[in-house]
């Protein structure tokens, strides 16, 4: 008989308008004890009159306890739902990029499976768990995509920091063929290898996809700055669209490693000059020697990863503009991005905009964009909707320039 989770009087407010998220302080545990459950158990959720509101997985040792999955009280976790909410996820990806087989394949709460995120590289699929449940319910996952995609490997990157949240182990396993290095994906027409089993999370970002794709056409013959380089998606694609010349800088020698295969592979290894460094000093430097790019990418990490980080993360950001904007040429153009969730598409203007009046620079607006289609924002998530991309023409002092 499956378990029931019981609401406090007027907790279901949220639920009713679209999350899935259940915090431990909205149950009232008089009538259903947190501690009765085991970590990752299905459940009943009901209202504080006792009606069903859906079935969810429970985790009585985090702060957020419960996510529903449904708002069918009678649907279980089984195989037929995940093959049901992992073809739906397929569908989509297809309809988007066609066969091309590399894109985020599942996003978490946007495809209805809170706690998983699965990246695609062809017949190589990278899959993360952060939550009990579906950490609980992972062996039923793998058979579904067995059966759904028959990858030759699948790389279990269990090395998130959230997973501590819910008392989750970490690690890296690779289930099928082993891999011996990196893996071969192509993105808007670029072939790249992506480290998925020592790289950043996991070990591509394809979230700046559509991104990349408006920057690099406007890159042709241009000298590129690409700070917070990782592996070389912003730059070596700009190379590939017929830049001129990069400078790639990361704080990872081996993320530039891996850069400098990616750029040898591609025929642009003359055209490469890396700098291993903290991106805020070197910036700085280079700005101070009087050197100017045609286009600068700075893409950094999440400044702001709570919100009582906010101040900090908001003097990181405007430290950043300020150099990117002194780094850039005269017409040039400068693509600030953000991954941090607190850091708003407002804030991200108000700094460029402050950083421009700090330099004595002007800014025109071309374009801002949240992440591709493979990250569809779930409209009542607003974790969901955490990227933010802005791309700036900068003029010198008393010319053009919208702010």
């Amino acid at each position: 008989m499956t378990e029931r989770l019981r609401l406090k009087p007027r907790e279901e407010r949220r639920l009713r308008g679209g999350h899935v998220w259940i915090y431990s302080n909205e149950i009232d545990t008089d009538a259903t004890p947190l501690k009765g459950f085991e970590p990752g158990e299905e459940a009943i959720l009901e209202n504080a009159q006792g009606r069903p509101l859906g079935r969810v997985l429970v985790n009585p040792q985090a702060l957020i306890c419960a996510r529903l999955f449904s708002r069918d009280p009678a649907q279980g976790f089984d195989e037929a739902f995940l093959r049901e909410r992992l073809e739906a996820a397929l569908r989509l990806r297809t309809q988007c990029y066609g066969d091309s087989g590399c894109y985020r394949l599942v996003y978490g709460e946007s495809d209805g499976l809170s706690g998983l995120v699965i990246d695609r590289f062809g017949s190589v699929l990278v899959v993360q768990t952060s939550t009990a449940g579906m950490d609980r319910y992972l062996p039923r996952v793998l058979e579904v995509l067995e059966t759904l995609l028959s990858p030759t490997s699948i790389v279990l990157k269990q090395d998130s920091g959230a997973r501590s949240l819910e008392g989750l182990e970490e690690g890296v396993t690779v289930h099928g063929q082993p891999l011996n290095g990196p893996v071969q994906l192509e993105e808007n027409g670029v072939t790249f290898m992506a480290p998925v089993l020592e790289g950043q999370k996991t070990g591509w970002f394809f979230d700046h996809r559509e991104n990349r794709a408006r920057l690099a056409p406007l890159c042709r013959d241009a000298r590129v700055l690409d700070a917070f380089s990782y592996v070389g998606a912003w730059g070596l694609t700009a190379l590939a669209h017929g830049a001129a010349s990069l400078v790639a800088v990361d704080s990872s020698q081996r993320a530039l490693e891996h850069l400098e295969a990616n750029a040898e592979h591609l025929g642009v290894r003359g055209q490469t000059e890396t700098q291993r460094g903290d991106a805020f000093a070197v910036l700085e430097a280079r700005a101070d020697a009087g050197e100017r790019f045609d286009v600068v990418v700075v893409d950094p990490p999440a400044l702001i990863k709570r919100r009582k980080d906010l101040k900090a993360g908001q003097h990181g950001y405007e430290r950043l503009a300020r150099q990117a904007l002194r780094l850039t040429a005269p017409g040039g153009l400068c693509l600030f991005a953000s991954c941090s969730l607190h850091f708003d598409r407002a804030m991200l203007t108000d700094t460029l905009r402050s950083a421009a009046r700090h330099t004595d620079r002007s800014v025109q607006m071309l374009w801002s964009h949240g992440a591709g289609l493979d990250h569809p924002v779930h409209p009542a998530i607003s974790e969901t909707d955490y990227l933010k991309a802005t791309l700036v023409r900068v003029s010198p002092p008393g010319r053009g320039g919208a702010f």
